[in-house]
């Protein structure tokens, strides 16, 4: 009988970004040991249930150790990075021998003291079980990729998908790489070409879709075992921020490295046309105000996006909304725990003066002082990812707002806005609405874009502004492009 250990320990860490990521946020977003989360499986969790059915289907034995993950926020304080780093090498070392490791991981965890956490974990685990045992790790594709990751793992397995409703399809994956691995019936060999660029990758629109297409129409033949695009993480001062393109082959490291560098020079001939069409906040209200169509306009605050580490409480397009009189409009979320509390105190139907958001520093804007009735309110409300109708847990005690002509939802646990869950669950429907807000940067799109007259993504100010010249970087290269015109000339 083969055993296999797996674990899951991760979060996407905005460097630039006010909020610590200490213990409690893991505790809030996803924290478990030796699968305590049963049927509720948690979506970085998932790939640990992919494994366990997959091995348990063959007779094998699994060893499953913690299940962390937290909500995008800033640096992971040290010594909660470490305590669980730690756990995980504990139950390791218990679990010995071992025939394959499995780990799901994001791929851009920054802690005090480490840049690449997901380097030194793979590190360690390779130190403990040797050089011959295949570790395997399943990354977000908003992932910076250092290069001892690269000598450390087997085989590195990426989400193709943006929005992200693929992970336990390339959880799947990569089981099937390490499983022929250790069956010896294959010798997964990985190169990886730095494609020198920066940017913001939606699948949902050519050519990213296209490409992402034709990767997986090449996987299983002619001995590529796996590709995958890394679109990196630009909100990461760290010196491995960037794109990447990385090619799995059976036993021929000339033939990954020739994949992964034609493939990567073909991604990077497409960085112009595959940049998201941002507009300015002003160009955004100027379109709302000639907007006349049946469907709402759904503007998404991709500066603002709790998903990428931002405070969620933002107030510049609310601002914008109250200062042109826009009527008929509705706002998700704006993460304010003392509003939220202050709405259940006054009740239902009833009128308080309020200051909402604005409370995480001049990212965030100022607050807004209105006077607000509450439509609703509902305690640990929970929600669910896009038309993937997948639980992603709960934004906590949450309430509807009106606040001259505009709903605003704000809730007490920072989450961005994942589906109309969002909305519906506090009694709004946002396909009603002529103008709908959402704090997300792209993981809105399967709920939304159906209900839309047009998607309009907004670089407003805050901590996700997608204008990299902006960003106060110290460690990054910027030998790439936008910085640099040619970076491979």
């Amino acid at each position: 009988m083969k055993k296999i250990f797996t674990a899951c320990l991760g979060t996407e860490t905005n460097t630039f970004a006010a909020i610590p990521t200490g213990h409690q946020l893991f505790e809030e977003t996803c924290l478990y040991r030796k699968a305590s989360y049963g049927k509720n499986v948690p979506m970085f969790g998932s790939p640990l249930a992919v494994w366990r059915g997959r091995a348990e289907a063959k007779g094998w034995e699994v060893v499953e150790s913690l299940c962390a993950f937290a909500q995008p926020a800033g640096k992971t304080v040290k010594k909660v990075y470490e305590a669980f780093r730690d756990e995980i090498l504990t139950d390791l070392k218990a679990a010995l021998p071992v025939d394959g490791v499995l780990l799901s991981m994001h791929g851009a965890m920054v802690a005090e003291g480490y840049d690449d956490c997901e380097s030194d974990l793979v590190a360690h685990v390779r130190k403990i079980v040797g050089p011959d045992v295949p570790v395997g790790a399943e990354l977000d594709l908003h992932c910076n990729i250092g290069e001892s990751l690269l000598r450390d793992a087997t085989a590195l397995v990426l989400f193709k998908e943006y929005p992200h409703v693929d992970v336990p399809e390339r959880a799947d994956d990569l089981f099937t790489v390490i499983e022929g691995a250790i069956e010896g019936r294959t010798k997964p060999v990985m190169a990886a070409f730095d494609c020198r660029m920066i940017g913001v990758f939606h699948t949902t629109r050519e050519p990213m879709r296209g490409f992402v297409d034709k990767l997986q129409a090449m996987e299983g033949k002619d001995g590529v075992l796996s590709l995958s695009i890394g679109h990196g993480f630009p909100w990461a001062d760290v010196k491995e921020m960037g794109t990447r393109l990385i090619a799995i082959t059976d036993n021929d490291k000339a033939k990954a490295e020739k994949l992964a560098r034609e493939l990567g020079m073909e991604f990077f001939a497409m960085r112009e046309q595959t940049q998201p069409p941002y507009v300015t906040l002003d160009a955004a209200m100027a379109r709302v105000s000639s907007h006349n169509l049946p469907k709402p306009m759904v503007l998404a605050d991709v500066s603002d996006n709790a998903g990428g580490g931002a405070a969620s409480d933002s107030t510049f397009i609310l601002k914008e909304l109250l200062d042109r009189k826009v009527k008929d409009a509705a706002l998700a979320m704006i993460w304010d725990p003392g509003a939220v509390k202050l709405a259940f105190e006054v009740g239902e139907g009833a009128e308080l003066d309020i200051r909402l958001g604005g409370k995480l520093g001049p990212q965030s804007g100022l607050p807004v002082d209105a006077r607000a009735k509450v439509l609703k309110v509902e305690k640990d409300v929970t929600i669910e990812f896009g038309g993937e109708r997948k639980s992603v847990g709960s934004i906590g005690d949450a309430a509807a707002l009106e606040i001259e002509g505009v709903t605003v939802i704000v809730n007490s646990r920072r989450t961005q806005c994942l589906s109309r869950d969002c909305f519906t669950k506090l009694g709004v429907d946002p396909s009603t609405k002529k103008v709908v807000v959402v704090k997300s940067m792209q993981h809105f799109h399967a709920a939304y874009a159906p209900i839309a007259s047009e998607v309009v993504y907004v670089a407003a100010p805050g901590a996700l502004v997608p204008d990299w010249s902006l960003l106060p970087y110290q460690k990054v290269d910027k030998a790439q492009w936008p910085f640099v015109a040619q970076p491979h000339a």
